[in-house]
């Protein structure tokens, strides 16, 4: 079975950086990708960042140029680096993955529990 487990977020003021981490695990699974969406209440979950298993970044126009998503593929793990933190960032942050069960070659998105991010302003 495939685990994401979330860490990072946290309390921080305008313009500050924090930086959001997601480890994978599962034994059977290979990670294909992963992206970051977020979510605050009352409001629309929206796709933050995405990274393909080649290497291929993507970003909504709303955090282009402060957020940047990375891997460490040793670690299975991937990375959100927040910079220049706005209080419209307010949100519960989720990384997926689709991973690929080796046992039967079906591939399924999996959702870590999320972790907050609140920006005051």
């Amino acid at each position: 079975q495939v685990q994401l487990v979330e860490s990072g977020g946290g309390l921080v003021q305008a313009g500050e950086s924090l930086r959001l981490s997601c480890a994978a695990s599962g034994s059977t699974f290979s990670f294909d990708s992963f992206g970051w969406y977020r979510q605050a209440p009352g409001k629309q979950r929206e796709s933050v960042a995405a990274l393909t298993s080649g290497g291929t970044t993507t970003s909504a126009d709303s955090v282009k140029g402060r957020f940047t998503i990375s891997r460490d593929n040793a670690k299975n793990t991937v990375y959100l680096q927040m910079n220049s933190l706005k209080p419209e960032d307010t949100a519960v942050y989720y990384c997926t993955t689709d991973a690929t069960d080796t046992r039967t070659y079906r591939q399924r998105r999996y959702w870590g529990q999320g972790t907050q991010v609140t920006v005051s302003s």
